[in-house]
């Protein structure tokens, strides 16, 4: 598999950044579903990297193109050419590095997600930092019924810190669809809205927030659950404690004097992210 070689058109994966600094990623491929080529996946890592460097940009908003599908998985004729163990091996660590630019990126993630949103799909909603569903959204990865592949430990980790073990595999072994109800219901997603118009406003609005508060709480506290979460998750060396690091830069930053004075002048702080 040469997945790491190829870039994404830029007509499959739009990128753009509003003035208030929420970024938009839009997965668009609307006549295949927004199913995710190799180089689209590439495309993300390097849009990952791109907002990294980027510090006047403060949420990110993730969407498929279209009303009828966030993304319905992998383009099911990448996988034609595997023919050795090489090529499966290398497809999922190119798939835990893709979801991991995500997952780990320093500002708040949003998936706003309508339709259907399956294998691929899924696990880039669940690397996301919450998921904002329409009413019609359907979640699911049905590969026992499908292709009878897997998922990485990375990607089952990420599933079962939102839902736990026993959806899980309720979900992966009968290969069923969550319908925004059920999935609202579980902790899939943090909220349903009525329709893809209103999914893209509220995804906005949320955006908004997000963006309005301290950057580096937010940064802190998405790296320390991540670590939670993370199996194998180093020892602090002696004489630290795990998250010291992140409740360093946060305490010892302009942003929290900043927030202290503001607080104490009865004003609303400005953040600035240092």
């Amino acid at each position: 598999m040469n997945a790491d070689a190829e870039t994404a058109p830029t007509d499959e994966l739009l990128f753009a950044v509003d003035e208030a600094g929420i970024a938009r990623i839009t997965l668009n491929r609307p006549k295949a579903r927004n199913a995710l080529t190799f180089a689209m996946y590439r495309g993300l890592v390097e849009l990952c990297e791109r907002i990294e460097a980027d510090r006047a940009i403060k949420a990110v908003i993730v969407t498929g193109a279209g009303d009828k599908a966030f993304a319905a998985g992998t383009d099911i004729s990448q996988f034609r050419s595997f023919d050795k163990p090489e090529d499966a091996l290398g497809y999922e660590r190119f798939m835990d590095r893709v979801l991991g630019s995500l997952e780990s990126l320093r500002v708040p993630t949003i998936a706003a997600v309508a339709g259907a949103c399956t294998g691929g799909g899924a696990a880039i909603a669940a690397a996301c930092d919450m998921r904002i569903a329409s009413r019609d959204a359907r979640f699911g990865i049905p590969i026992a019924r499908t292709l009878g592949n897997c998922l990485s430990q990375n990607t089952l980790r990420r599933l079962v810190s939102l839902i736990g073990a026993p959806r899980v595999k309720d979900i992966l072994f009968t290969a069923r669809l969550v319908d925004a109800p059920e999935a609202l219901a579980i902790g899939l997603v943090n909220e349903v809205v009525e329709d893809a118009a209103a999914l893209q406003a509220r995804a906005v609005a949320l955006a908004t927030l997000l963006a309005s508060h301290a950057p580096l709480t937010l940064q802190a506290t998405k790296e320390g659950l991540r670590r939670i979460a993370q199996e194998g998750a180093p020892e602090a060396s002696e004489g630290e404690r795990p998250g010291d690091d992140l409740i360093v830069m946060t305490y010892m930053s302009e942003d929290f004097r900043e927030g202290m004075e503001a607080f104490l002048a009865k004003r609303p702080p400005h953040f600035k992210g240092r």
